[in-house]
């Protein structure tokens, strides 16, 4: 599956799961409440599948997949005549109370899918390294930083693996806070470095921040043998297998990966035939392939086969079932407040508007985490079901945050608001909403395609 095709795939499957979870929301708690549900439907426009349950209730999976709704029983939005006992199950007949936990359902079970997918993520167990630093430079350099430092914490929050040092130390760049790294030395004595984010200039954007800063992982040293093989790449299309032994490349010896991930760039860069000589059992076999180019995740540009090392991994995060629980919960409230200080640093301008992505990206991103194994499509997954629940609890009208808000000033001040000034939030929110998916998928535009 190529990645047009599978970023596609894999965007129906996140949102698919997503949505009807958050939907799944509403409608279990509108039934709890009495409410009559007339449409239970995933993705908007024309219905492809439904079907009617005994309730009444029409389930439908619609064409476009890039959202979800409810549709319940509402006496403003009859024509007609309805009787008194039918009005019973209307939504605006609840009260105050059920109404607020109807809408508030749908972003609550956003969060309690996010704590699911951190939970099976360390029951499965998600692959990392150990935060030990190759010679830094930049920022970590300035601060003293040496090749061989582990990174322990980062302002006194544990950061026990790459990736959560990584998105610490990128949190503080964004927000040009100085930020205090305790880090074991390759001697094995302790110490403290201070990183001073705050002298990075305003004009240093987001996708250039961890060069500015300055700090690679170390590198492990490895056998050049083939750990896995990229489907409908180079390397595949040539017969190339998971174990063989790659001994030379256009002549050149190979002794270790590294060597690969050197030997490559530069021999294609001459010429992309390349001769690759490997080492299967007991015979060598010679393999002519052309080497491709490739988008990275900086968008730069980078020669690539389609191989990848065995696994290197040091610092997998995995947990027995019941102690993953806690740790789901911690890992749930960290990301939480990770994604509301990136929430303010954008309201204020600390962030650029550049970090905004839209399905675009979020297509590329799955297709991508989902290469890299079920943990990390289960960290994806979990970390766009929280940014839905924090998105949908903004108080724009809409959105179910403005519903509550609405419902709010209606406990305080004893009567709904008014039908003119709630439609009037509605032609609001929507213009916001709709600026908001223009900038997100002008972003997407500007990023590197497919």
């Amino acid at each position: 599956m190529n990645e047009f095709f599978g970023s596609v795939w894999w965007l129906i499957v996140t949102l698919g799961l997503l949505i009807t979870f958050h939907e799944f929301g509403h409608f279990i708690v509108a039934r709890l409440c009495g409410v009559k549900v007339l449409r239970f439907s995933v993705g908007f426009g024309k219905p492809l599948l439904s079907r009617r349950d005994r309730h009444g209730t029409e389930f439908v999976i619609a064409a476009i997949p890039l959202g979800g709704y409810v549709k319940m029983l509402d006496e403003r939005e009859i024509d007609g005549v309805i009787s008194p006992e039918a009005l019973k199950g209307a939504f605006n007949r609840k009260s105050v109370g059920q109404r607020m936990a109807i809408t508030a359902a749908g972003p609550a079970f956003n969060l309690i899918f996010t704590v699911a997918a951190f939970w099976l993520m360390f029951v499965v167990g998600k692959p990392d390294y150990l935060p030990i630093i190759d010679t830094p430079t930049g920022v970590a350099a300035e601060a003293g930083m040496l090749a061989g430092d582990r990174i322990t914490a980062v302002n006194g929050a544990t950061a026990g693996s790459w990736s959560k040092a990584m998105q610490k130390l990128g949190e503080n760049a964004v927000g040009r806070s100085d930020t205090r790294v305790d880090v074991i030395t390759a001697t094995g004595a302790t110490a403290s470095r201070t990183l001073a984010f705050s002298r990075l200039p305003a004009e240093v954007v987001e996708k250039d921040l961890f060069e500015r800063i300055g700090l690679k992982l170390q590198p492990r040293e490895l056998p050049a043998v083939i750990g896995r093989v990229i489907d409908d790449a180079p390397a595949a299309a040539a017969g190339i297998e998971v174990g063989d032994r790659i001994l030379r490349i256009n002549g050149r010896d190979i002794r270790g990966f590294r060597d690969i991930e050197t030997v490559i760039p530069e021999e294609s860069s001459k010429n992309p035939l390349l001769g690759i000589v490997v080492q299967r059992g007991n015979e060598q076999l010679d393999i002519k392939l052309n080497a491709k180019q490739d988008i990275a995740a900086d968008g730069k540009s980078r020669w690539i086969i389609g191989i990848g090392s065995g696994d290197t991994h040091d610092a997998t995060l995995q947990y027995g079932p019941l102690a993953a629980i806690p740790r789901a919960f911690v890992e749930t409230w960290d990301v939480t407040v990770s994604s509301l200080n990136m929430l303010k640093m954008l309201v204020f301008g600390k962030a650029s508007l550049a970090n905004v992505s839209g399905p675009i990206s979020i297509a590329r991103i799955a297709n991508g985490s989902a290469q890299l194994g079920v943990a990390y499509f289960l960290q994806f997954l979990a970390l766009i079901s929280l940014s839905l629940a924090i998105m949908n609890l903004l108080p724009i009208p809409i959105l179910d945050g403005g519903h509550l808000l609405y419902y709010l000033i209606e406990l305080v001040k004893g009567s709904p608001v008014s039908e003119r000034t709630q439609i009037a939030g509605q032609y609001v929110g929507l213009m916001m909403l709709v600026a908001l998916m223009g900038l997100a998928f002008y972003n997407d535009i500007l990023r590197p395609s497919f």
